[in-house]
Order: structure tokens, then C-alpha cells, then sequence
């Protein structure tokens, strides 16, 4: 571990140095690179000048310790300091935890009414709103790409990018079958019904995280159709482009041109085929990607809404909370920490 924090406090102070230097200050590319790679590394490099201090701090209060005088106040001190560095060793160890490289992106959200007709599209609609409360509460910002209503309310299907700080490293967890249960409005005899809506949560791609041949998409444009104004059903701005070797198919008509609706296609393109190199990679690695959190698989249930019992659990890691109302206005704080901290716990014990 002292090998490890040396290692990362040696880079820190060579990035300081560079950050310094007029080629690269006027660099601001290379500036940007540094000041990302040097930001990486603070949590460590900052825990590392603590428990060096720590160290000094113990060796100095054992020799105290013999001090006839002031030997016992010492020894007290000296209890809470190594007390302290234990708790400190502790939190480096999951800071020197492998970092999802993917962890600091944006995302891109895709929910779909499962199981369960009108009112599994009416609840994606109420889980596109607990994740607007979320991005209200973290400060995130979301834009819809994609949004196909349906006639009883909420979505057949809604996807949308969040934006902000860290935003995959807590939205991660998310992808998944969401299950709830409760008396929909449609319902005249009082039953509970169980329906289920579908999440997929992907990291946004950039241009150099995928590369796509033009040669193999096919572009479709038409007429827009929906709620948009008033250029609506007047000019062809909708855009479709299908990805012909994966027949991935990705459309926008939320944007008024159609210049802007392709970039937007291209963008969730590149998400989606970026996803897809991420999960056959980890089919790859075998065990790696069952043994985490979650699959991402659409099909495996990972939390269930008990509306009559205000419940909501997470299935993966047998977590209940009795806040629902809470969490559906956004609340998800104690769920995403709980979900945080068993897989470094699970990181932790080598799994």
C-alpha cells in the first residue's frame, strides 16, 4: 500500500511541476489532460500527506509516553492517533481500489414499459421522473433524445442524456428490470398489479472511444410526429440511422433540423456500440461481470416499488427501505451509497 501511495504522490508532484512550465500553461489541451490526471490522483495523494503525518505524530507521542509526567495523557493520545490510522488505512484501501475508467462520463438513459401494458409505460414515466428529481437534487442536467409516449400516460420508451460530475459512477447500478406493485388508476376492483419497466444505463461515447465506418449506416429522414411546435409534420427533420453489421437502430425528432437530430443519433450510436464493446469485453474476462452488481441485462430484476407498503428493495444486495414516496421524488441517496459500498466491499475481498 506505502509503495503504491509513494508512486502516486512522485506523479502528483512531477504533474505540479509540469503544470508549471510556460509551454504547457500556453498548452491548453496538455493543460487540460494534466489537470485531469493530477485531479485523479488528489483523494490519494491528500490521504497520503495525512497518514504520513499520523506516523510522525505516533512516533513523537511514544517517546512522550516515558515522560513520568506526562506519560498517561500520552498513552491516551496515543490510542486515539492509532485508532485514527487504522480508519485512515482503511479508507486508502478503497482509494487504491481499481477505478472505473468510465466512472467520470455522462450517460445516456433508455427506459421502456415492460411487463404489465399501460401501466408498466405509465411507471417508466414515473421512474423518468424520479431520475429528473435526482439530476434536480446532484445539480445534473438532462436532455431527451428519444420519446415515444403512450396514450394512458407516461412511455413506451423515453432515453436522455444526464450531464454533470461523476454522473455514471452513481447511475451505474441502475440498468435493470425495475419491478412495482400497486393498484393502477386503470384498476376498478382495488387488486394490487405487479408490472415492471426496463432501464439501460450506458457511458456516453466520444469520437475516439468508437469508430464508425459512414459506409455502414444506413440514414433515414422523415416527418417529425408529436409534440414540437410548430415545425412539426412540415418538414422531414425526424432522423434514423441504422448501423448495418449490429442493426442497431437509433432515431431523434426532438430537435427542430435535421442537422441537429443526426448528431444527436450519432451520439447515442457511439454510446450504443461503445455499451456493446464494453459487455463482450467483460463476457471475455468470464466471472468478472456476474460477479459484480448487476449485469446491466435488462431482463434481471433488481428493485422492486411496493407502493401499499411505501418499500422499495434492491434485490442484488437485499436492501429495503421504507421511504418510496421519498424516493420517487428523488431521494435515491441511501439506495446508490448502499450499492456503492458493498461493491468495494466485494472489490475489497477480491471478488
Amino acid at each position: 500500500m506505502i509503495e503504491r501511495l509513494q508512486t502516486i504522490e512522485v506523479r502528483y508532484d512531477e504533474l505540479t511541476q509540469e503544470l508549471m512550465k510556460p509551454e504547457v500553461i500556453s498548452n491548453i489541451k496538455k493543460t487540460l489532460e494534466l489537470t485531469k490526471e493530477q485531479a485523479s490522483l488528489k483523494e490519494a495523494y491528500d490521504a497520503y500527506q495525512e497518514y504520513k503525518k499520523i506516523e510522525k505524530e505516533i512516533a513523537d507521542t511514544k517517546e512522550m509516553t516515558k515522560d513520568p509526567e506526562l506519560g498517561e495523557m500520552a498513552r491516551d493520545e496515543l490510542a486515539e492517533l492509532e485508532q485514527r490510522q487504522e480508519q485512515l488505512e482503511k479508507e486508502i484501501e478503497i482509494l487504491l481500489l481499481p477505478k472505473d475508467p468510465n466512472d467520470g462520463k455522462n450517460v445516456i438513459v433508455e427506459i421502456r414499459g415492460a411487463a404489465g401494458g399501460d401501466e408498466a409505460n405509465i411507471f417508466a414515466g414515473d421512474l423518468y421522473r424520479m431520475y429528473l428529481k435526482l439530476a434536480e437534487k446532484e445539480g445534473w442536467k438532462i436532455e431527451v433524445l428519444t420519446e415515444d409516449h403512450s396514450e394512458s400516460g407516461g412511455f413506451t420508451l423515453i432515453s436522455f442524456m444526464v450531464k454533470g460530475e461523476n454522473v455514471y459512477s452513481k447511475l451505474k447500478y441502475e440498468s435493470g428490470a425495475h419491478r412495482v406493485q400497486r393498484v393502477p388508476v386503470t384498476e376498478t376492483q382495488g387488486r394490487v398489479h405487479t408490472s415492471t419497466a426496463t432501464v439501460l444505463v450506458m457511458p456516453e461515447a466520444e469520437e475516439v472511444d468508437v469508430e464508425i465506418n459512414q459506409s455502414d449506416l444506413r440514414i433515414d429522414v422523415y416527418r417529425s410526429s408529436g409534440c414540437g411546435g410548430q415545425g412539426v409534420n412540415t418538414t422531414d427533420s425526424a432522423v434514423r440511422i441504422t448501423h448495418l453489421p449490429t442493426g442497431i437502430v437509433v432515431t431523434c425528432q426532438n430537435e427542430r433540423s435535421q442537422i441537429q437530430n443526426k448528431e444527436k443519433c450519432m451520439q447515442m450510436l457511439r454510446t450504443k456500440l461503445y455499451e456493446e464493446t464494453l459487455r463482450k469485453q467483460e463476457e471475455e474476462l468470464g466471472s468478472e461481470r456476474r460477479n459484480k452488481i448487476g449485469t446491466g441485462d435488462r431482463s434481471e430484476k433488481i428493485r422492486t416499488y411496493n407502493y401499499p407498503q411505501n418499500r422499495v428493495t434492491d434485490h442484488r444486495i437485499g436492501f429495503t427501505l421504507k421511504q418510496l414516496d421519498r424516493v420517487m421524488e428523488g431521494d435515491l441517496d441511501q439506495v446508490i451509497e448502499a450499492l456503492i459500498t458493498e461493491d468495494q466491499a466485494r472489490k475489497l475481498r477480491g471478488e
